[in-house]
């Protein structure tokens, strides 16, 4: 058995951070599909010019519906913006595989 085992690469970190990136490109999105799906499960009229009321366990959501409805057009922003990050964690996995795999082979 190798006492002084190689360093792995730091896969987790990169997949943490493009958990992120996703989660921040990605959330006005989701929550339209969040708010759609809870409006038209219960019933409910949902758009994005007026406030519907909507009955969900008892008490009233529509107005709950209606921000996480219109909170999409943060896609505009979020989806440019998460795609230039996802292009930046890419060229920088990539320089960072690249340098420690040379680095590997200088070391043996």
């Amino acid at each position: 058995m190798n006492a002084a085992a190689a360093p792995r690469f730091p896969w987790w970190v990169y997949g943490l951070l493009l958990v992120v990136i996703l989660l921040f490109a990605l959330a006005p999105v989701i929550s339209v599909v969040i708010a759609s799906w809870l409006a038209e499960s219960n019933g409910c009229t949902l758009n994005e010019g007026s406030i519907n009321s909507c009955m969900i366990g008892g008490s009233d959501w529509g107005g709950t519906l209606y921000t996480l409805f219109v909170l999409g057009w943060f896609a505009l922003a979020t989806l440019p913006l998460g795609g230039g990050a996802l292009i930046v964690w890419l060229v920088i996995l990539i320089i960072h595989r690249l340098a420690w795999r040379r680095m590997q082979k200088a070391s043996q």
